[in-house]
C-alpha cells in the first residue's frame, strides 16, 4: 500500500519555525544588541596579566682543588667597548679556550676551565687598564652605545677618543681581524651612513703613526 504524496509549504513552515532574535543564544564574546540584561566583559579580558619569573643560583661551591678566580663584573657595554682591546692582549688565551671547548664537545665548561681562567683575568687586566688611564674617555664611549642601543657606528667620535688614549697609554690598538689591506676600515671612515648625526669636520679618527721600518733598518757604517 503506497502512501500519499504530502506536500509541504517550506516558506511557510520555516517561517512558523525559525528561531526568534530574544530566541537566539548570545554569544559569549559579543554582546547581545536585542537583549536588556546589561552584558559583562569576558573574563579572559579583564584577568590582570601574571608573570612568575625567578632567578636560579647553584650555591654549590667548587672544590678546592680549582684555583679562585674574579669574575669581571661588567655589563654589556662596557664589555662592547673594551671587546677589541681585549682581543689585541688576549687573543692567544682566547684560541686557546675555543680549542679546548672544540675538542672537547659536551664536557668542556669541566675540561676546560683552566683556560677559562686565563681568558677571565686576562680580560680582568685590560679593563683595569683601561679604567686607570682612560677612565673619562672610557665611560663616555660606553655610556653612549649603551642610549645608542648597542650601534657602534653612533659613537664613532667618542670611540677614536678612546683608541687613542688606549693606544697612548697601554699601546693596545683596535683592529679589525682579517680586514682586507685596500680598503679602510668601518670604524675608521668619516662617514657613517647610518649614524644618526654626521662627524663634524673637528673629528677625526685616530690612527697610530707606524714607523717607517726603513729608517729603523742599521745602516752599515
Amino acid at each position: 500500500m503506497r502512501h500519499p504524496t504530502i506536500e509541504i509549504d517550506l516558506d511557510c513552515w520555516a517561517s512558523q519555525h525559525r528561531p526568534t532574535p530574544t530566541e537566539a543564544p548570545p554569544h559569549p564574546y559579543l554582546p547581545n544588541p536585542r537583549s536588556t540584561v546589561p552584558q559583562t566583559p569576558p573574563k579572559m579580558a579583564a584577568r590582570k596579566p601574571a608573570f612568575n619569573q625567578h632567578v636560579l643560583y647553584d650555591t654549590t661551591p667548587l672544590p678546592d682543588s680549582i684555583p679562585k678566580v674574579k669574575e669581571i663584573g661588567a655589563s654589556s657595554a662596557p664589555l662592547l667597548s673594551a671587546a677589541f682591546f681585549i682581543g689585541a692582549r688576549c687573543r692567544d688565551y682566547n684560541d686557546d679556550f675555543m680549542q679546548c671547548k672544540n675538542e672537547n664537545p659536551g664536557t668542556g665548561e669541566a675540561k676546560c676551565l683552566t683556560e677559562g681562567r686565563r681568558v677571565t683575568r686576562c680580560a680582568r687586566s685590560v679593563l683595569e687598564d683601561i679604567n686607570k688611564s682612560c677612565l673619562d674617555e672610557f665611560r663616555k664611549h660606553w655610556q653612549c652605545l649603551d642610549n645608542n642601543n648597542h650601534q657602534l657606528w653612533q659613537c664613532r667620535a667618542d670611540e677614536w677618543k678612546l683608541n687613542k688614549c688606549v693606544y697612548d697609554k697601554t699601546g693596545l690598538e683596535k683592529v679589525i681581524p682579517d680586514q682586507p689591506k685596500n680598503s679602510t676600515p668601518v670604524h675608521l671612515r668619516r662617514q657613517q651612513i647610518f649614524a644618526h648625526y654626521p662627524i663634524m669636520p673637528n673629528q677625526k679618527p685616530f690612527t697610530p703613526e707606524k714607523k717607517d721600518a726603513a729608517a729603523d733598518t742599521p745602516t752599515a757604517s
